[in-house]
């Protein structure tokens, strides 16, 4: 019960809310839903995160009671986006989504991680994800562990990739003048304002 007050409490709650071990999601998934609650899962990177991440996640909390984001760890997005991704660590991407209103729990995918082992554990009613994350005949594969998939489009003009390579092209002078104004966001974003 002092489990539940910390992850439905007023505050991030992050120790709480964050999740590495499946058997740890698999016991808080079925309270939840001996609760009555619809579960919503999704999942991303969140690698600098921006409105279009704060948009999607909105969306994705409209059908479900409590919403679970897996985020893939840093060795994962290495694998997949190259050596010098992510640009903010695992431990700081899943603490930023704690303090998102929406969020309500986040887990942590690891590199080796059996294909679909967090929509298998958790098994939601809603499943939600972008057009890019999965194709066709694996969201029809992926209905034997939901309830429903819904495939959102993207929520921003822009992604975390764009907005590197665009800094990449940025002479140096406005690449110190962005860096500086990113930092200045996360000097500020201390989970004291949410």
């Amino acid at each position: 019960m002092q489990q539940a007050k910390h992850i439905f409490g007023p505050g991030s709650n992050v120790k709480e809310r964050m999740v590495t071990d499946y058997v740890v999601l698999r016991d808080r998934v079925d309270a939840l839903k001996r609760l009555g609650l619809k579960i919503g899962l999704t999942s991303g990177t969140f690698d600098l995160y921006h409105e279009g991440h704060s948009r999607y996640l909105e969306k994705a909390k409209q059908d479900c009671d409590f919403l679970i984001v897996g985020i893939d760890g840093d060795e994962k997005v290495r694998e997949r986006k190259g050596k010098n991704r992510p640009i903010v660590s695992e431990n700081e991407r899943m603490e930023i989504l704690c303090h998102c209103r929406h969020v309500d729990l986040v887990f942590l995918k690891k590199l080796g991680d059996p294909k679909w082992e967090l929509v298998k554990t958790v098994m939601p009613d809603v499943l939600v994800a972008t057009a890019e994350t999965y194709k066709p005949d694996q969201i029809e594969a992926l209905k034997e562990y939901c309830g429903t998939v819904n495939v959102l489009p993207p929520q921003a003009a822009t992604s975390t990739t764009s907005r590197i390579r665009l800094l990449l092209m940025t002479p140096m002078e406005e690449v110190r003048a962005k860096l500086a104004d990113v930092m200045n966001f996360l000097d500020n974003f201390d989970g004291k304002g949410s």
